[in-house]
Protein backbone atom coordinates (compact mmCIF):
# COMPACT_ATOMS: atom_id res chain seq x y z
CA UNK A 1 0.00 0.00 0.00
CA UNK A 2 3.10 2.47 1.14
CA UNK A 3 4.05 1.88 -2.19
CA UNK A 4 1.47 2.54 -4.06
CA UNK A 5 0.99 5.82 -2.89
CA UNK A 6 4.44 6.74 -2.89
CA UNK A 7 4.40 6.14 -6.91
CA UNK A 8 1.42 8.36 -6.77
CA UNK A 9 3.05 11.47 -4.77
CA UNK A 10 5.86 10.62 -7.34
CA UNK A 11 3.20 11.20 -10.27
CA UNK A 12 1.26 14.01 -9.26
CA UNK A 13 4.97 16.09 -7.91
CA UNK A 14 6.18 15.61 -11.36
CA UNK A 15 2.87 16.63 -12.98
CA UNK A 16 2.28 19.31 -10.52
CA UNK A 17 6.39 20.51 -11.55
CA UNK A 18 5.85 20.56 -15.02
CA UNK A 19 2.31 22.45 -14.81
CA UNK A 20 3.74 24.88 -12.99
CA UNK A 21 6.73 25.52 -14.88
CA UNK A 22 4.40 25.02 -18.20
CA UNK A 23 1.37 27.24 -17.03
CA UNK A 24 4.13 29.92 -16.23
CA UNK A 25 5.36 29.97 -20.11
CA UNK A 26 1.64 30.15 -21.37
CA UNK A 27 -0.65 31.74 -18.99
CA UNK A 28 -0.57 35.14 -20.98
CA UNK A 29 -1.64 33.69 -24.31
CA UNK A 30 -4.06 31.06 -22.39
CA UNK A 31 -5.38 34.05 -20.51
CA UNK A 32 -6.15 35.96 -23.61
CA UNK A 33 -7.48 33.10 -25.68
CA UNK A 34 -8.84 30.52 -24.11
CA UNK A 35 -12.86 30.91 -24.24
CA UNK A 36 -14.82 31.17 -20.83
CA UNK A 37 -17.00 28.50 -19.76
CA UNK A 38 -20.51 28.85 -19.26
CA UNK A 39 -20.38 29.07 -15.06
CA UNK A 40 -17.91 31.62 -15.43
CA UNK A 41 -19.89 33.57 -17.67
CA UNK A 42 -22.07 33.53 -15.51
CA UNK A 43 -20.51 33.74 -12.21
CA UNK A 44 -19.65 37.32 -14.27
CA UNK A 45 -23.19 38.03 -15.45
CA UNK A 46 -22.32 37.58 -19.19
CA UNK A 47 -24.25 35.23 -21.56
CA UNK A 48 -23.18 31.73 -22.05
CA UNK A 49 -21.09 30.67 -25.22
CA UNK A 50 -23.78 31.20 -27.79
CA UNK A 51 -26.41 33.30 -26.30
CA UNK A 52 -28.21 34.33 -23.20
CA UNK A 53 -31.17 31.89 -23.72
CA UNK A 54 -28.69 29.09 -23.73
CA UNK A 55 -27.98 29.71 -19.87
CA UNK A 56 -31.48 27.99 -19.01
CA UNK A 57 -31.87 25.03 -17.58
CA UNK A 58 -35.27 23.57 -18.91
CA UNK A 59 -36.52 22.82 -22.38
CA UNK A 60 -36.08 26.39 -24.61
CA UNK A 61 -37.54 26.88 -27.87
CA UNK A 62 -39.27 30.11 -29.44
CA UNK A 63 -42.24 29.34 -31.22
CA UNK A 64 -43.42 31.45 -33.49
CA UNK A 65 -47.35 33.27 -34.02
CA UNK A 66 -49.18 30.41 -35.89
CA UNK A 67 -49.10 26.58 -36.39
CA UNK A 68 -45.98 25.26 -35.20
CA UNK A 69 -45.18 21.79 -34.88
CA UNK A 70 -44.82 21.47 -30.79
CA UNK A 71 -41.29 19.68 -29.04
CA UNK A 72 -41.10 16.36 -28.59
CA UNK A 73 -41.00 14.98 -25.19
CA UNK A 74 -37.82 13.92 -24.87
CA UNK A 75 -36.31 11.72 -21.87
CA UNK A 76 -32.83 12.96 -21.86
CA UNK A 77 -31.06 15.58 -19.03
CA UNK A 78 -29.77 17.57 -21.92
CA UNK A 79 -30.17 18.06 -25.64
CA UNK A 80 -29.64 20.34 -28.49
CA UNK A 81 -31.35 20.13 -32.03
CA UNK A 82 -29.34 23.05 -34.45
CA UNK A 83 -29.11 23.58 -37.95
CA UNK A 84 -25.42 22.90 -38.91
CA UNK A 85 -25.47 25.35 -41.88
CA UNK A 86 -26.33 28.29 -40.18
CA UNK A 87 -25.68 27.39 -37.05
CA UNK A 88 -29.06 28.66 -35.72
CA UNK A 89 -29.58 26.41 -32.59
CA UNK A 90 -33.86 25.24 -33.05
CA UNK A 91 -34.42 24.30 -29.47
CA UNK A 92 -32.40 22.71 -26.72
CA UNK A 93 -32.62 21.48 -22.64
CA UNK A 94 -29.92 22.42 -20.32
CA UNK A 95 -27.29 22.97 -22.93
CA UNK A 96 -24.36 24.33 -20.82
CA UNK A 97 -24.92 21.32 -18.43
CA UNK A 98 -21.78 19.41 -17.55
CA UNK A 99 -22.35 15.49 -18.10
CA UNK A 100 -20.45 12.57 -19.32
CA UNK A 101 -19.75 12.33 -22.20
CA UNK A 102 -19.18 8.11 -23.02
CA UNK A 103 -18.35 7.42 -26.52
CA UNK A 104 -19.85 10.47 -28.13
CA UNK A 105 -16.25 12.10 -26.53
CA UNK A 106 -15.17 10.06 -29.25
CA UNK A 107 -15.86 12.63 -31.83
CA UNK A 108 -13.79 15.15 -30.47
CA UNK A 109 -10.82 12.69 -30.47
CA UNK A 110 -11.05 12.11 -34.21
CA UNK A 111 -11.54 15.67 -35.38
CA UNK A 112 -8.46 16.74 -32.90
CA UNK A 113 -6.41 13.51 -34.58
CA UNK A 114 -7.50 13.26 -37.89
CA UNK A 115 -5.49 16.51 -39.21
CA UNK A 116 -2.21 15.55 -37.50
CA UNK A 117 -1.93 11.84 -38.28
CA UNK A 118 -0.92 10.21 -41.24
CA UNK A 119 -3.76 8.00 -42.39
CA UNK A 120 -1.32 5.79 -44.16
CA UNK A 121 0.84 5.45 -41.73
CA UNK A 122 1.11 2.98 -39.21
CA UNK A 123 1.39 2.68 -34.91
CA UNK A 124 2.69 -0.11 -33.04
CA UNK A 125 -0.20 -0.92 -30.22
CA UNK A 126 1.46 -0.36 -26.91
CA UNK A 127 0.64 -2.72 -23.76
CA UNK A 128 -1.43 0.21 -22.26
CA UNK A 129 -3.90 0.26 -25.39
CA UNK A 130 -4.54 -3.44 -25.34
CA UNK A 131 -5.31 -3.65 -22.10
CA UNK A 132 -8.07 -1.11 -21.93
CA UNK A 133 -11.73 -3.16 -21.88
CA UNK A 134 -13.89 -2.86 -22.71
CA UNK A 135 -15.66 -2.58 -26.49
CA UNK A 136 -12.41 -3.09 -28.07
CA UNK A 137 -11.46 -4.29 -31.90
CA UNK A 138 -8.78 -6.14 -30.10
CA UNK A 139 -5.24 -4.53 -30.84
CA UNK A 140 -2.01 -7.21 -29.96
CA UNK A 141 0.80 -5.37 -28.10
CA UNK A 142 3.62 -5.18 -30.69
CA UNK A 143 1.27 -5.32 -33.85
CA UNK A 144 1.20 -2.37 -35.89
CA UNK A 145 -1.95 -0.79 -37.17
CA UNK A 146 -2.95 1.34 -39.99
CA UNK A 147 -3.93 4.73 -39.19
CA UNK A 148 -6.76 4.64 -41.00
CA UNK A 149 -8.10 1.36 -40.25
CA UNK A 150 -8.06 2.76 -36.28
CA UNK A 151 -10.10 5.48 -37.27
CA UNK A 152 -12.79 2.95 -39.17
CA UNK A 153 -12.91 1.00 -35.68
CA UNK A 154 -12.65 3.92 -33.67
CA UNK A 155 -16.09 5.34 -35.26
CA UNK A 156 -17.99 2.55 -36.43
CA UNK A 157 -17.49 -0.17 -33.26
CA UNK A 158 -16.32 2.59 -31.15
CA UNK A 159 -13.07 0.41 -30.22
CA UNK A 160 -11.40 2.07 -26.98
CA UNK A 161 -8.34 0.41 -27.63
CA UNK A 162 -7.74 2.25 -30.97
CA UNK A 163 -8.92 5.37 -29.07
CA UNK A 164 -5.45 5.30 -27.10
CA UNK A 165 -3.30 3.36 -29.98
CA UNK A 166 -4.31 6.86 -32.22
CA UNK A 167 -3.07 9.13 -28.73
CA UNK A 168 -0.68 7.40 -28.55
CA UNK A 169 0.73 7.80 -32.23
CA UNK A 170 1.03 11.59 -31.89
CA UNK A 171 4.15 10.83 -29.91
CA UNK A 172 2.61 10.03 -26.69
CA UNK A 173 -0.35 9.87 -24.69
CA UNK A 174 -0.21 13.47 -22.52
CA UNK A 175 0.50 14.66 -26.35
CA UNK A 176 -2.40 13.43 -27.95
CA UNK A 177 -4.82 14.39 -24.52
CA UNK A 178 -2.96 17.64 -25.29
CA UNK A 179 -3.96 17.82 -28.83
CA UNK A 180 -7.28 16.80 -28.22
CA UNK A 181 -8.12 19.37 -25.68
CA UNK A 182 -6.85 22.11 -27.57
CA UNK A 183 -9.04 21.11 -30.06
CA UNK A 184 -12.15 21.38 -27.96
CA UNK A 185 -10.42 24.98 -26.81
CA UNK A 186 -10.40 25.60 -30.36
CA UNK A 187 -13.78 25.10 -31.20
CA UNK A 188 -14.91 26.89 -27.99
CA UNK A 189 -16.30 24.04 -26.43
CA UNK A 190 -15.77 25.72 -23.16
CA UNK A 191 -17.40 23.05 -21.34
CA UNK A 192 -15.70 19.98 -22.24
CA UNK A 193 -12.90 17.98 -20.59
CA UNK A 194 -11.38 14.94 -21.90
CA UNK A 195 -9.22 12.63 -19.27
CA UNK A 196 -9.33 9.92 -21.83
CA UNK A 197 -9.47 9.82 -25.27
CA UNK A 198 -12.59 7.33 -25.87
CA UNK A 199 -15.06 8.65 -23.35
CA UNK A 200 -14.60 5.77 -20.90
CA UNK A 201 -15.62 7.39 -16.91
CA UNK A 202 -13.08 9.24 -15.54
CA UNK A 203 -12.88 11.78 -12.40
CA UNK A 204 -13.51 15.55 -14.17
CA UNK A 205 -14.09 14.49 -17.46
CA UNK A 206 -17.00 16.25 -18.56
CA UNK A 207 -18.88 17.82 -21.72
CA UNK A 208 -22.44 19.38 -22.73
CA UNK A 209 -25.00 19.06 -25.34
CA UNK A 210 -24.07 22.25 -26.64
CA UNK A 211 -20.58 21.01 -26.92
CA UNK A 212 -21.50 17.89 -28.61
CA UNK A 213 -22.72 20.13 -31.41
CA UNK A 214 -20.14 21.77 -31.86
CA UNK A 215 -17.84 18.91 -32.79
CA UNK A 216 -20.50 17.40 -34.72
CA UNK A 217 -20.53 20.60 -36.75
CA UNK A 218 -16.90 20.32 -37.02
CA UNK A 219 -16.83 17.13 -38.29
CA UNK A 220 -19.33 17.51 -41.07
CA UNK A 221 -16.59 19.91 -42.05
CA UNK A 222 -13.89 16.92 -42.50
CA UNK A 223 -14.48 14.26 -45.73
CA UNK A 224 -11.96 12.19 -44.02
CA UNK A 225 -13.76 12.23 -40.65
CA UNK A 226 -17.15 11.75 -42.52
CA UNK A 227 -15.82 9.16 -44.83
CA UNK A 228 -14.72 6.66 -41.65
CA UNK A 229 -18.26 7.53 -39.62
CA UNK A 230 -19.95 6.32 -42.56
CA UNK A 231 -18.78 2.75 -43.03
CA UNK A 232 -21.56 0.42 -42.41
CA UNK A 233 -19.23 -2.33 -42.48
CA UNK A 234 -15.28 -3.80 -42.77
CA UNK A 235 -12.93 -6.15 -41.56
CA UNK A 236 -10.05 -5.41 -39.35
CA UNK A 237 -6.70 -7.07 -39.74
CA UNK A 238 -5.89 -8.19 -35.96
CA UNK A 239 -2.89 -10.19 -37.28
CA UNK A 240 -1.68 -12.08 -40.03
CA UNK A 241 -3.84 -15.04 -39.68
CA UNK A 242 -6.22 -13.03 -37.65
CA UNK A 243 -9.59 -10.67 -38.65
CA UNK A 244 -12.19 -9.52 -37.42
CA UNK A 245 -15.76 -7.72 -38.37
CA UNK A 246 -16.71 -3.81 -37.89
CA UNK A 247 -20.29 -2.70 -37.70
CA UNK A 248 -21.30 0.31 -37.41
CA UNK A 249 -23.18 0.77 -34.29
CA UNK A 250 -25.26 4.10 -35.32
CA UNK A 251 -28.52 2.77 -36.77
CA UNK A 252 -29.86 5.94 -37.96
CA UNK A 253 -27.31 5.23 -40.76
CA UNK A 254 -29.96 2.48 -42.01
CA UNK A 255 -33.24 3.56 -41.18
CA UNK A 256 -33.51 7.21 -41.57
CA UNK A 257 -33.31 8.94 -44.59
CA UNK A 258 -31.21 11.55 -44.97
CA UNK A 259 -29.19 10.23 -42.36
CA UNK A 260 -25.15 11.79 -42.13
CA UNK A 261 -23.58 10.72 -39.82
CA UNK A 262 -23.16 10.00 -35.99
CA UNK A 263 -21.80 8.45 -32.75
CA UNK A 264 -23.59 6.26 -29.91
CA UNK A 265 -22.09 5.93 -26.33
CA UNK A 266 -23.05 4.50 -23.18
CA UNK A 267 -21.95 3.49 -19.77
CA UNK A 268 -24.40 3.41 -16.80
CA UNK A 269 -23.12 6.37 -15.14
CA UNK A 270 -23.54 8.44 -18.40
CA UNK A 271 -26.48 7.22 -19.45
CA UNK A 272 -26.77 6.87 -22.97
CA UNK A 273 -25.66 9.66 -24.79
CA UNK A 274 -25.75 10.20 -28.67
CA UNK A 275 -24.33 12.68 -31.78
CA UNK A 276 -26.38 12.81 -34.43
CA UNK A 277 -26.55 14.16 -38.22
CA UNK A 278 -29.10 14.65 -41.14
CA UNK A 279 -29.83 16.04 -44.48
CA UNK A 280 -32.89 16.86 -45.76
CA UNK A 281 -34.11 20.09 -48.69
CA UNK A 282 -30.88 21.20 -48.35
CA UNK A 283 -30.81 21.97 -44.69
CA UNK A 284 -28.36 19.72 -42.62
CA UNK A 285 -29.38 19.47 -38.88
CA UNK A 286 -27.24 18.45 -35.84
CA UNK A 287 -28.51 16.82 -32.56
CA UNK A 288 -26.71 15.53 -29.43
CA UNK A 289 -28.65 13.96 -26.45
CA UNK A 290 -26.82 13.58 -23.12
CA UNK A 291 -28.22 11.11 -19.90
CA UNK A 292 -31.05 9.62 -21.80
CA UNK A 293 -32.60 6.12 -20.87
CA UNK A 294 -30.92 3.15 -22.61
CA UNK A 295 -31.82 2.10 -26.07
CA UNK A 296 -33.72 5.39 -26.22
CA UNK A 297 -31.20 7.76 -28.10
CA UNK A 298 -31.79 7.01 -31.20
CA UNK A 299 -35.40 7.25 -31.43
CA UNK A 300 -35.01 10.51 -29.92
CA UNK A 301 -32.49 11.87 -32.04
CA UNK A 302 -35.22 11.04 -34.73
CA UNK A 303 -37.74 12.91 -33.22
CA UNK A 304 -35.34 16.18 -32.75
CA UNK A 305 -34.74 15.89 -36.10
CA UNK A 306 -38.03 15.29 -37.50
CA UNK A 307 -39.19 18.28 -35.71
CA UNK A 308 -36.37 20.42 -36.95
CA UNK A 309 -36.96 19.54 -40.32
CA UNK A 310 -40.67 20.64 -40.35
CA UNK A 311 -40.34 23.90 -38.34
CA UNK A 312 -37.75 25.25 -40.78
CA UNK A 313 -38.39 28.90 -41.02
CA UNK A 314 -41.41 28.97 -37.94
CA UNK A 315 -39.26 29.38 -34.71
CA UNK A 316 -36.86 32.23 -34.14
CA UNK A 317 -33.18 30.36 -33.07
CA UNK A 318 -32.56 30.77 -29.22
CA UNK A 319 -28.75 30.71 -29.67
CA UNK A 320 -25.97 30.22 -31.86
CA UNK A 321 -23.11 27.32 -32.28
CA UNK A 322 -20.08 29.67 -32.60
CA UNK A 323 -17.40 29.11 -34.79
CA UNK A 324 -13.70 28.27 -33.88
CA UNK A 325 -11.24 30.69 -33.03
CA UNK A 326 -9.03 32.42 -35.73
CA UNK A 327 -5.79 29.99 -36.22
CA UNK A 328 -2.95 31.16 -34.40
CA UNK A 329 0.04 33.64 -36.68
CA UNK A 330 2.41 30.96 -37.56
CA UNK A 331 5.61 30.77 -35.69
CA UNK A 332 9.34 31.48 -37.14
CA UNK A 333 10.79 28.56 -35.59
CA UNK A 334 7.90 26.20 -36.82
CA UNK A 335 9.00 23.43 -39.33
CA UNK A 336 6.67 20.77 -40.72
CA UNK A 337 8.07 17.34 -40.25
CA UNK A 338 10.18 15.87 -43.33
CA UNK A 339 8.57 11.95 -43.70
CA UNK A 340 5.89 9.98 -43.17
CA UNK A 341 6.77 7.38 -39.76
CA UNK A 342 5.98 3.72 -39.69
CA UNK A 343 6.75 2.52 -36.41
CA UNK A 344 6.05 3.40 -33.13
CA UNK A 345 9.02 4.96 -32.14
CA UNK A 346 7.81 7.63 -34.33
CA UNK A 347 4.41 9.85 -34.29
CA UNK A 348 2.84 9.16 -37.23
CA UNK A 349 1.70 12.58 -37.51
CA UNK A 350 1.54 14.25 -41.09
CA UNK A 351 2.69 17.10 -42.48
CA UNK A 352 1.27 19.98 -40.75
CA UNK A 353 2.19 24.08 -41.22
CA UNK A 354 2.63 25.68 -38.49
CA UNK A 355 -0.53 27.59 -37.25
CA UNK A 356 -3.13 25.95 -39.41
CA UNK A 357 -4.63 24.65 -35.54
CA UNK A 358 -4.56 25.40 -32.13
CA UNK A 359 -1.81 27.45 -31.13
CA UNK A 360 1.20 25.83 -29.33
CA UNK A 361 1.17 27.29 -26.26
CA UNK A 362 -2.36 26.53 -25.70
CA UNK A 363 -1.45 22.83 -26.31
CA UNK A 364 1.51 23.14 -24.21
CA UNK A 365 -0.85 24.29 -21.46
CA UNK A 366 -2.95 21.48 -22.00
CA UNK A 367 -0.18 19.46 -22.07
CA UNK A 368 0.62 20.30 -17.97
CA UNK A 369 -3.21 19.68 -17.45
CA UNK A 370 -2.88 16.22 -19.10
CA UNK A 371 -0.48 15.60 -16.96
CA UNK A 372 -2.48 16.54 -13.63
CA UNK A 373 -5.25 14.75 -14.92
CA UNK A 374 -3.19 11.51 -15.89
CA UNK A 375 -2.26 11.62 -12.32
CA UNK A 376 -6.17 11.85 -10.75
CA UNK A 377 -6.76 9.25 -13.02
CA UNK A 378 -3.59 6.54 -11.42
CA UNK A 379 -5.46 7.46 -7.74
CA UNK A 380 -8.54 6.87 -8.58
CA UNK A 381 -7.71 3.61 -10.40
CA UNK A 382 -5.40 2.26 -8.00
CA UNK A 383 -8.50 2.45 -5.42
CA UNK A 384 -10.49 0.08 -7.65
CA UNK A 385 -10.56 -3.52 -8.65
CA UNK A 386 -9.83 -4.47 -12.01
CA UNK A 387 -12.60 -4.70 -13.84
CA UNK A 388 -13.29 -7.91 -16.17
CA UNK A 389 -13.03 -8.50 -19.48
CA UNK A 390 -16.08 -7.90 -21.29
CA UNK A 391 -17.69 -7.44 -24.83
CA UNK A 392 -17.63 -4.64 -27.16
CA UNK A 393 -21.33 -2.67 -26.29
CA UNK A 394 -23.65 -3.71 -28.55
CA UNK A 395 -25.38 -0.99 -31.20
CA UNK A 396 -28.78 -0.87 -28.19
CA UNK A 397 -26.73 -1.84 -25.21
CA UNK A 398 -28.60 -3.54 -22.67
CA UNK A 399 -27.05 -3.10 -19.38
CA UNK A 400 -27.26 -5.12 -16.52
CA UNK A 401 -28.97 -3.98 -13.04
CA UNK A 402 -25.65 -2.49 -11.05
CA UNK A 403 -23.05 -2.93 -14.24
CA UNK A 404 -20.97 -0.46 -15.50
CA UNK A 405 -19.40 -1.29 -19.11
CA UNK A 406 -18.14 1.86 -19.00
CA UNK A 407 -16.05 2.05 -15.55
CA UNK A 408 -14.76 -0.24 -12.87
CA UNK A 409 -16.66 -1.66 -9.70
CA UNK A 410 -15.38 0.66 -6.38
CA UNK A 411 -14.61 -2.39 -3.89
Amino acid sequence: MRGRFGVLRTVLAVAGAVASTLAAAAAGTLAASAPATASTLAAAGSSPIGGAQLAGRGVIVNYQPGPVPKLPGIKASAWVIADAGTGQVLAAKNPHGWFRPASTLKVLTAIALIPVLDPDASTVASKQATSVSPNIVGLLAGHAYKISDLFTALLTISANDAAVALTQATGSYARGMAAINAEARHLQAGDTMAVTPNGLDAPGQHTSAYDLALFGRQALTMPAFMKYDQVTSAQFKISKKKSVGLWNQNSLLATYPGALGGKIGWTSAAGATYVGMAERGGHTLVVTLLHCPALTEIAAAKQLLNWGFKVNGKVSPVGTLVGPQPPAAPSPAASPASSRTAAAAQPATRDQAAGSGPSALAAVGFSAMALVAAGLGFAYSRRQRPARPQAAEPDRPRPRAGSDPGARRRP
